[in-house]
Order: C-alpha cells, then sequence, then structure tokens
C-alpha cells in the first residue's frame, strides 16, 4: 500500500493534529510515491506519480507502446502492451563483465536457471511530457531505458512522423569501469503476426539493403517487417495490416555490431550465451511464444565507464488514409513523405534529429513546467473536509505538482491519435509551396471513427494552448466533406468515416445521431480557433456552414430531444441541461462570427436568441433549492457537471452570469467522492476531461478539489490500461462496469483546459465567474493580442514529392462499401 493511500485512509481528527506542522513544498517532489518495504526490491519509485501504464513509443495510433503497471508491474516483470491491451514482443539486456541483466521483458522466466543471467532491479520511474525513464540496478553498473516520443506541436514535419527513441545508458556505480553489451529484439506482434510465413522482413542498412556486414559504416540498420499479405486500410484488433514496421540502430561505436533473427529460444539463448549474434538475416521461423521470430541487434560497446545505445522504433503506412472529397476517393500520403522522402529517407533523418528534436521538445517540456507554475503551491495543501465538504481530496500534495503530473502524462497521448496527411491534389488547387496538411483523428478505444467531432471538441484545449493551427487542419477534412455535398443532413455530421482510417463519409446521413452536440461543437472551435489565431480567410470561408449548424440551434438546442450527448455511454435523454447551454453559448459565439465576417443582420438574430435562450434556460434548469443546475429540465435533484459553460469564460462571451459558476462551484465540493466529482446524478462514474473543465470554470478552492482528485485517482486506480477518461469516483476507481474500457483516448487534450485559460490572460486564482485579466474584451471579437498565426508548414530539403493520383470522375456508390476487417 502506497503512503498517499495510508495518508487519505486517516481520520480527521489524526489529519487535523498533523496538518500545523506541514509547511508548504517545492512543486514536483512531493507526489514521490515509495514502495514499502516489502516490495522496494520489485517496485520502483514513481515520480511524479504511479499511473496505471506509462508511455513508451506513442506517435500515433498504430505505434502506442505502453508499459502498464498494473498488478504492481514493471518494465522488466511485465511485457509492453499496444494501447488496446495485447502484449508486444520488446526485448532489453545488458551484459555486464559477461553477466547478462534483463531491463525490459520476461525472458528470463523461459529459461533455465542460468547463474550469468539475472533480473534487474528497479529504482525508479520518472516521465515528463516528452520521455519515460525507467532506471534500474544491475550489479556494478545502473541501467536507465529511456523512451522518448518527442512532442512538439508546433514543427509539424517532426510531428508527422511515426517514430519513437528508445535510449539505454549504463554508468558504472562501483567507479570501476566494466565491459558492456546491449542486446534488444522486437517480435512480429506489432503488426499483429507471429507466423514468419505470414511476414515480409527486410534488414536494411543505409540506402541499399545489409549484406551482412554491420560493421561498416555508422549509418542505421533496420529490422523493416510487413505483412505478406496486406489489406490496404484494414485493421486486425486495432493493429494495421498494412505498412510496414521497423526497428532500427547503428554500430554507435561498437567494437562489434550484430544481428539475428530467428526464433525466439534460438536467437535470445544464443545471445545470453555467447554474448553476440551470429548475422543471420535469413533464417525462416514457424511458430508462437517461445518459437515465435525475432529480430534482434547486439552491441559490444567494450570496457567503460558509461556507454549507451540508441534505437528507434514505429509502425509507417503510406498510404495513411483514404479520403471522400470532391475530387473523388484519393489514398493520401503521410505529411512525412512531402518532408523527407520515401521511408528509408524518413528513418534516416529521424535517426539522426535526435540532439535537433530533443531540444525542441525542451522548449516545449520547459514552457509547460512554467506556466503549470502559475497555479500557486503555496496554499494549495489541505484535505476533504468531511464536516463542511470542502478543501481538496489528496493531503499534502500541491495542485500544481497535481496538475503538472496530469497535464505531463496526457501531451503523447493527445499527439499520438493523429496522422497528418498529404491533401489530395484537385484542379486548381493549391500550389505545391503553399499546401497544408490534413490531420486525421483516430477516436481510440471508443468505435474507431475517424474525426469524431464530440472526441475532437474535449481535446480541443490543448490544441489551443500547444498550436492553434492543428485545430484548423483536423477540422478541414469536416468542413470540406459537408461543404462538398457529401453530408444530407443540416447539423454537423457525427464524423467523417465509421472506422479509421476510412474517410468516407455518411452520404446517406445516417452516423451517430447528436445533432445538437456536434453543431455547437463546431462553431464553438471555429470561433476559438479565430479567437487564438487572428484567420479571418478561414472563417470567412466556412461562414455559410457554421451558419447552417447555427440556424439549426435555433430550432433545437433550447429544449433538446430525447438524443445523446457526447457522453454516449449514458445513453440518451431529453431536456439536457448541459447539452441546451451549448447550444446557446453556440448560439452567441455565431453572433460574433456574424460580426467579425461583416453580416450584423445576422448577428443580431444569433444575439438575440442566445440572449433570450439563456433567460429562459435558467427558469428550466435551475433547482428550485437554487444550489445548482439540473441535469435534465423538470428532473428535481439531479445534477452534472456543467461543462459546457467553459467557451463563455474561456473567449469571455460575458453571457453566461457570474451567479452561475459561483452557485456550481459551491455545489460540486458537496458532491465530490474519493476520486471526483461524478458525471451525474445517475452514476458514480466520472469523465477526467470534463472534470478538468469544470475546473475552470469554478473558484480556486473547487478547482484544487478537481485537479488534486484526478491526480490522485492517477496514483491509486486499478486500472491498468493508457490513461483512461472514463472512471469510477468509489472503490478501486476501476473502469465503469458494462462500458467498454476506455484507454489512451486523445479526448485528454481537455487536461489543457487550465493552461488554455491561462493563455487568454485570465488568472490562475480568479473566483469562478471572474474573468480578470482576460485579453478578450467582454463579448468582443478581437483575437489575441499576439496570435499564433498559422504558417504554411516547411518542406524540408530532399526528393521531390510526387502527390498520389485522384479519381476524377464522381464517386459511385459502390466505393462507399469497402468494408474492413477491424474491430471497434
Amino acid at each position: 500500500m502506497r503512503i498517499l493511500r495510508k495518508l487519505a485512509a486517516g481520520t480527521s481528527l489524526v489529519l487535523a493534529a498533523i496538518l500545523p506542522s506541514i509547511t508548504a513544498q517545492s512543486p514536483f517532489s512531493n507526489f514521490t510515491i515509495y514502495p514499502d518495504a516489502a516490495d522496494a526490491g520489485t517496485i520502483p519509485k514513481y515520480t511524479p506519480l504511479r499511473p496505471p501504464a506509462i508511455p513508451l513509443a506513442v506517435r500515433s495510433p498504430y505505434t502506442s507502446a505502453w508499459s502498464s503497471t498494473g498488478g504492481l508491474g514493471t518494465l522488466n516483470s511485465q511485457l509492453p502492451i499496444f494501447w488496446y491491451g495485447q502484449r508486444l514482443g520488446w526485448e532489453g539486456i545488458v551484459v555486464v563483465d559477461g553477466n547478462s541483466f534483463e531491463y525490459m521483458g520476461t525472458i528470463i522466466n523461459d529459461f533455465p536457471e542460468l547463474p550469468y543471467f539475472n533480473t534487474t532491479i528497479p529504482q525508479e520511474v520518472k516521465f515528463d511530457s516528452q520521455y519515460s525513464n525507467f532506471t534500474f540496478s544491475a550489479g556494478p553498473v545502473n541501467i536507465t531505458a529511456s523512451f522518448f516520443s518527442p512532442v512538439t506541436p508546433k514543427d509539424i514535419c517532426r510531428s508527422s512522423i511515426p517514430l519513437s527513441y528508445l535510449t539505454t545508458t549504463v554508468v558504472s556505480n562501483d567507479g570501476q569501469p566494466h565491459h558492456i553489451q546491449f542486446y534488444s529484439d522486437v517480435n512480429a506482434q506489432w503488426i499483429g503476426l507471429g507466423n514468419e510465413f505470414d511476414i515480409i522482413k527486410e534488414f536494411h542498412t543505409g540506402p541499399t539493403n545489409g549484406n551482412g556486414t554491420g560493421n561498416a559504416t555508422d549509418t542505421p540498420t533496420s529490422w523493416i517487417l510487413r505483412p505478406r499479405y496486406p489489406a490496404l486500410f484494414a485493421e486486425a484488433a486495432q493493429i494495421p495490416r498494412w505498412g510496414n514496421f521497423s526497428y532500427t540502430t547503428s554500430s554507435m561505436g561498437a567494437t562489434n555490431f550484430t544481428f539475428q533473427s530467428g526464433s525466439a529460444t534460438s536467437v535470445r539463448f544464443g545471445f545470453v550465451n555467447n554474448r553476440y549474434l551470429n548475422n543471420d538475416a535469413g533464417s525462416v521461423t514457424r511458430g508462437f511464444g517461445n518459437q515465435e521470430p525475432v529480430y534482434a541487434f547486439a552491441h559490444d560497446m567494450g570496457t567503460m565507464m558509461e556507454t549507451s545505445i540508441r534505437y528507434t522504433i514505429g509502425s509507417i503506412q503510406s498510404p495513411s488514409v483514404r479520403y471522400l472529397h470532391k475530387g473523388g476517393l484519393s489514398n493520401l500520403a503521410p505529411w512525412w513523405e512531402r518532408c523527407y522522402g520515401e521511408m528509408h529517407d524518413m528513418i534516416r533523418f529521424h535517426w539522426n534529429d535526435f540532439d535537433t528534436v530533443a531540444a525542441i521538445a525542451n522548449e516545449f517540456e520547459t514552457k509547460l513546467r512554467a506556466d503549470v507554475n502559475a497555479f500557486d503551491p503555496s496554499n494549495a495543501y489541505g484535505f476533504l473536509e468531511p464536516i463542511n465538504a470542502t478543501g481538496i481530496a489528496v493531503p499534502f500534495v500541491s495542485e500544481a505538482e497535481s496538475y503538472y503530473a496530469i497535464v505531463a502524462l496526457s501531451a503523447r497521448q493527445a499527439m499520438g491519435a493523429y496522422v497528418f496527411a498529404v491533401p489530395p491534389s484537385v484542379p486548381n488547387g493549391s500550389s505545391a509551396d503553399d499546401v497544408e496538411p490534413l490531420m486525421f483523428q483516430k477516436e481510440i478505444s471508443s468505435n474507431g471513427n475517424i474525426n469524431t467531432v464530440d472526441v475532437l471538441y474535449p481535446a480541443t484545449p490543448f490544441f489551443l494552448y500547444a498550436n492553434p493551427a492543428l485545430l484548423k487542419y483536423i477540422l478541414q477534412p469536416l468542413y470540406e466533406l459537408q461543404e462538398g455535398g457529401f453530408y444530407p443532413n443540416t447539423y454537423s455530421t457525427h464524423d467523417i468515416g465509421a472506422h479509421f482510417p476510412l474517410a468516407t463519409g455518411h452520404v446517406e446521413g445516417t452516423d451517430e445521431y447528436m445533432p445538437v452536440e456536434n453543431s455547437g461543437n463546431s462553431i464553438l472551435m471555429s470561433y476559438a480557433y479565430y479567437k487564438f489565431t487572428g484567420d479571418f480567410g478561414w472563417l470567412s470561408n466556412h461562414y455559410a456552414l457554421l451558419r447552417q449548424f447555427a440556424q439549426y440551434l435555433i430550432d433545437f438546442s433550447l429544449v433538446p430531444s430525447a438524443q445523446l450527448s457526447t457522453d454516449d455511454f449514458a445513453g440518451e435523454l431529453a431536456n439536457q441541461t448541459n447539452l441546451a447551454i451549448k447550444g446557446i453559448v453556440g448560439l452567441q459565439a455565431m453572433s460574433a462570427i456574424s460580426r467579425i465576417v461583416g453580416n450584423l443582420d445576422d448577428a443580431a438574430n444569433f444575439a438575440d436568441k442566445a440572449t433570450s435562450y439563456y433567460e429562459q434556460w435558467k427558469g428550466f434548469a435551475i433547482d428550485p433549492s437554487g444550489k445548482h443546475t439540473l441535469l435534465a429540465y423538470q428532473w428535481r435533484s439531479s445534477w452534472g457537471l456543467l461543462y459546457n459553460i467553459f467557451y463563455d469564460k474561456l473567449l469571455n462571451m460575458g453571457l453566461i452570469e457570474p451567479e452561475i459558476y459561483e452557485m456550481q462551484s459551491a455545489w460540486y465540493a458537496s458532491v465530490s467522492q474519493t476520486y471526483g466529482v461524478p458525471l451525474d446524478s445517475r452514476h458514480h462514474y466520472t469523465k477526467s476531461d470534463w472534470e478538468v473543465w469544470t475546473a475552470a470554470t469554478c473558484s480556486q478552492t473547487t478547482r484544487r478539489l478537481f485537479v488534486n482528485a484526478v491526480a490522485y485517482w492517477l496514483n491509486e486506480t486499478s486500472t491498468n490500461l493508457p490513461f483512461s477518461d472514463l472512471y469510477e469516483v468509489v472503490g478501486t476507481g476501476d473502469y465503469p462496469l458494462q462500458i467498454d474500457h476506455f484507454s489512451a483516448r486523445p479526448v485528454v487534450g481537455g487536461h489543457f483546459a487550465l493552461l488554455a485559460l491561462l493563455k487568454t490572460g485570465q488568472h490562475a486564482n480568479a473566483a469562478a465567474g471572474d474573468t480578470t485579466g482576460s485579453l478578450f474584451t467582454k463579448n468582443g471579437t478581437e483575437p489575441l493580442p499576439n496570435p499564433d498565426t498559422p504558417i504554411t508548414p516547411p518542406s524540408y530539403a530532399g526528393p521531390s514529392y510526387k502527390p498520389r493520383a485522384v479519381r476524377k470522375q464522381p464517386p459511385q456508390p459502390n466505393w462507399l462499401q469497402t468494408g474492413h476487417t477491424g474491430h471497434d
């Protein structure tokens, strides 16, 4: 049992007795988890906290590897997992003076007991927004495995690369030099296969295929795997059935650099006994488990005090998306092809780019830490007081420290659900020099839709904080499809395809029915994009479509009929208070959009409707007790998180009165549970993204309650998959029953809501409805004084980009019947 659980279990009397002796502590040091003495030999210290899974290689929906901490698991006691939960083969061994130490994987359990094969002792696990670092002791040395998935949202070319880094470093801990050797392998589960007769493998070094002379140069050397029988744009258990997987290293100054493929037992046992590989890239293996094929590298670094080896890993698809547009159906090239050329050019660039991209990533991390520090830690300690139900849920942990842990863990996950693609070449289209990418999102772990509007909406704060241009790149395919006549309804589409990566739309209009939800979402996201960038041209270009959505809100948002909201797992509900206010705030935003484009008649109409509807909404929405809003009109004593007022505060629209904010802020503390405030009164589960959105609308005290409760859940939960946004706030914080496990979803971008608010100048310590400091005038239309003006992403020198052919004839119905073998 970890120390925070012990503290939380204490009585209020004990807490009261020790609270006066607690002084404010420095941020980023107090949420560290120390194992009990009984577990100290196998369980590391986690900093800043112990999440249910730690990102290893997270760069796209298909490059998404994690280390689960469920069941006290560690990197060297459980295999890495794909976000969906299946295990991936990724092995790591360091040999010290002839003794092998396993730091990643579990093959030691498959071998007979050998005196020269040992496990390592986990010491510490640290993560930030870019790195996950695992440190082990291994006899006379310490081993650190540093997993680096760069989050560089303002560098589009680098963000489009689906590869991640692993650097393994060995440092002597006894003051003596040691003979160091490295071994690492991967299996074919990265492409969902285990039988080599189903796999095409390629051993590639330099500009041509390898010839077995691995010591010739220090150029990158790669194992490339792909299905022998590919199925374009198909998935099996969420893993792509087309494209390539690469595992890359170089000799890196090794005195002997070797490689081998073959059965797992043969290759691994051979290395442990011989401490080198046989440079055989041709052996064919058929089997599974111990007999499955593996693809290995080994480095002999000689005798030294400190040394390291680097690897890169990832799943690579080209083409990456099938896209329906006015020119027909196109198979879109990945954006990295435009930047770097073909696959091997991209792998080589990425390999040599480590120092540069590390510096860029450090800029993001440094700014993130500085911004989080705005949440003053000096008065952010406390506990949930049982008498008046105020305070925060976690004892003695600063809000800044908690919030940093949340957003640092969320950054890679938020970016890891997207791919960047080159737009199709259409007649009279843009020149080659001013092309902008299209972004496509996979709705990971819920239903696999592509560019789901109500998944993008909660993720929006990350983009507004990190690079608002990304929001345009994601919205563009949604708007092109609807403006191109491929969607028959007057409200916003739910998504642009039933399953990623098929962006083939819903020409029949039978997508998931969330008309008020997604019409309001589209307007609010578009207005926010303008306010953070000043991009008048883009907003003006899509005015007609946004106006169409606003007209639907006039007709249907005040008293919404039975329908789904974004929280569709909770089922349909009529007269949803939170859904109605989204539509009303959306009308207020549309009034501002109309003023921006110069349509003053529309502006007046939308403003009148927003004001009138808001006055009526107050009569419908507020419980007779006057203490909170209802979950649904006329449902007495019901309640829920009123997160849809966030945009009113973020953009200082001035529609929602401060009294509403203050009433809700006071109410949430009275219904908070162990791991936060339930989503609504029907259940005892919550959504972490909506909790942080709601926190941004609350007073400082209630905000801290939300933030610290999310961090407390992360540290204590019994879940075992990547950061879930849907979980129980009671018991062990497990997944809700009878709902598919949510994991690795991009909605964690919503955890950046407080940072998006901070970017507008609003004070971190402001009261609930107070927008003091906002750089936006109340209900004004001006963008930020120094907006993130979109710029055309640069292209890097390399082979000239060759656009993929576009089918010019109008699409035929049978084209849209493309089946897929994936699983929702």
